[in-house]
C-alpha cells in the first residue's frame, strides 16, 4: 500500500506541464456582495508606477467574493480625495463605499499611497491610510491597501499580501521531466522558481515566520526532506533515512518539525528538534500514519492513519503518545489542515466515490462539504481562515482552486500552460 501511495503521488506530480503562470477565474461569489467603487488613484506629475494600484485593489476585493466593484466606465467622476467626492452621485449608482487616493514619489526611492475609504450612506470618511514601499514593489503596495480596506469592512485581517507555493513539471522530451517548486502572490503574479529538478518535488510547506520553506525532493533518487531559506536561497538536507522521508510540517513556534519516516518499519509520525537534530517517534503502529499537521498549541498533532481499516483523521499527544480518533463520518478522511483557532479542520473527504474538500467543526463534530468537483486534494488554509486553497481537475487538467470556509465564494487559479499541484498558503508576511 505504501508503494502505491508513493507511486500515485509521483504520477500526479509528473504531469506534462510548463511554467504555471496562474490566472484568476471567479466562478462563485456571495449572493449579496457589498457594492464598492475603487476610483483610479491620482498621481503627481512625472511619477511612473509599473502597475495600476487601484485596479489591483479592485481585483483583490472582487476575488474575495465579499465585494462587487463598480466598473470604471460607470463612474460619474474621478475624485482624488474626500473633499472632491459628491456622495449623491455614488448613491445614485448604488455604491455603499468609495475608495479614493493619490500616489507620490519620495526622494528615498519609495512610492506612497494616501487613500481614504468613504461610507456613502453616512457621508463620512471611515478609514484614512498612508502606505509606502519601494517603487519597484507596486503590487505589494496595492495588496497592503486591500488588506486595510478588507479588515475595516469585514473585521477580518486581510491576507492579500500572503503568497503561495505550488509544484509544476515540464516534459522535456522522451521520459524526461523537469519539476519546479514555484512561489507567487496569491493572485498568481510575481511568480518565481525556488527550486527545479529532474526528480519529483512534493509536500511544500511554510515556516511560521514565512522566511523558510520545507519540501520533499527525490534528487538523491529517494525521498528526503529539505529546508530552504527564502532570504538566501540556501538549502539544507534535513533527512536521509532509508525508506520514506515525507510530509514535513513546522511546529507553531518553528522550533520543531513533524514528518513521516519509515526507517523503523511502517510509516510513523516523528518530531525533530531543528536546533539539535534530536528525533522523537510519536506514533508506533503497524498501519500507515502520515500527513501530520500541528494543533495551534503545539502539544498535539493530527494525522491520517488507516489503522481502523480505512484512512481517517487521528490526534496524538506529542508528549504522551496517546492517540484518539477525530473523524467518524464517511469512509475516507485525509490530509487534515487545522484552522488557526484550533476549533476546526479542513480535509479531503470522500462521498459517493468522489473526493471533496470538507470542514469539520471539532466542537459540534459536524462535517460540511465545501466543494462540488470530484477529485479535490491538498487543502491549504489562508492565515485568516477565510479561504482555503486546494488542487483539483478542470477541463481535463490540474488547477488550483479556492473556496471560502463557508463555501459561499469560489474561484479557480488555472495555469495557462498546464497542470499545477501541491498548493501551500503562506502565513501572514511582513
Amino acid at each position: 500500500m505504501l508503494i502505491r501511495i508513493i507511486t500515485a503521488l509521483i504520477f500526479l506530480a509528473a504531469s506534462s506541464v510548463s511554467m504555471a503562470d496562474l490566472t484568476i477565474e471567479i466562478n462563485k461569489g456571495k449572493d449579496d456582495p457589498v457594492p464598492i467603487a475603487i476610483v483610479p488613484f491620482g498621481w503627481q506629475s512625472g511619477l511612473t508606477v509599473a502597475e495600476d494600484i487601484a485596479s489591483i485593489v479592485e481585483s483583490d476585493l472582487h476575488r474575495s467574493g465579499q465585494f462587487s466593484p463598480l466598473s470604471r466606465s460607470d463612474m460619474l467622476g474621478r475624485p482624488r480625495n474626500a473633499t472632491e467626492v459628491y456622495y449623491r452621485d455614488w448613491k445614485s449608482l448604488g455604491v455603499d463605499y468609495v475608495v479614493v487616493g493619490t500616489l507620490s514619489q519620495e526622494v528615498t526611492g519609495t512610492v506612497t499611497a494616501n487613500y481614504e475609504l468613504l461610507d456613502v450612506n453616512t457621508q463620512r470618511v471611515i478609514l484614512t491610510g498612508k502606505e509606502s514601499v519601494s517603487i519597484d514593489k507596486p503590487r505589494y503596495l496595492a495588496h497592503t491597501v486591500s488588506d486595510k480596506i478588507y479588515e475595516k469592512l469585514t473585521n477580518i485581517r486581510g491576507a492579500f499580501r500572503t503568497q503561495l507555493l505550488y509544484v509544476s513539471a515540464v516534459r522535456e522530451g522522451g521520459n524526461r521531466t523537469r519539476f519546479r517548486l514555484l512561489k507567487s502572490d496569491i493572485d498568481g503574479a510575481n511568480e518565481s522558481v525556488l527550486f527545479d529538478s529532474r526528480e519529483p518535488i512534493m509536500a511544500p510547506t511554510w515556516s511560521p515566520d514565512g522566511q523558510k520553506i520545507a519540501y520533499v525532493s527525490f534528487e538523491t533518487t529517494r525521498p528526503a526532506i529539505y529546508i530552504q531559506d527564502l532570504r538566501t536561497n540556501a538549502r539544507t538536507q534535513l533527512t536521509s533515512f532509508k525508506g520514506l522521508n515525507g510530509a514535513p510540517a513546522f511546529s507553531p513556534d518553528g522550533a520543531k518539525m513533524a514528518m513521516v519516516l519509515s526507517k523503523d518499519g511502517s510509516p510513523d509520525i516523528y518530531v525533530m528538534d531543528l536546533a539539535s537534530g534530536d528525533l522523537q517517534r510519536v506514533t508506533n503502529h503497524f498501519a500507515i500514519d502520515t500527513e501530520p499537521a500541528w494543533m495551534p498549541d503545539g502539544k498535539s498533532i493530527v494525522f491520517t492513519s488507516d489503522r481502523g481499516g480505512k484512512p481517517q483523521i487521528y490526534k496524538v499527544n506529542v508528549s504522551s503518545g496517546s492517540v484518539e480518533r477525530v473523524t467518524f463520518e464517511g469512509d475516507y478522511n485525509a490530509r487534515a489542515r487545522v484552522l488557526a483557532d484550533g476549533l476546526g479542520l479542513v480535509m479531503v473527504h470522500r462521498e459517493n466515490g468522489n473526493y471533496h474538500i470538507a470542514v469539520l467543526d471539532l466542537k459540534r463534530n459536524r462535517v460540511e462539504i465545501l466543494t462540488t468537483t470530484n477529485l479535490d486534494e491538498s487543502p491549504s488554509v489562508a492565515p485568516n481562515a477565510s479561504m482555503l486553497l486546494y488542487a483539483t481537475q478542470y477541463d481535463g487538467k490540474g488547477v488550483l482552486a479556492a473556496v471560502s470556509i463557508d463555501g459561499g465564494v469560489k474561484y479557480r487559479l488555472p495555469s495557462r500552460f498546464g497542470d499545477v499541484r501541491e498548493p501551500a498558503w503562506s502565513p501572514f508576511l511582513q
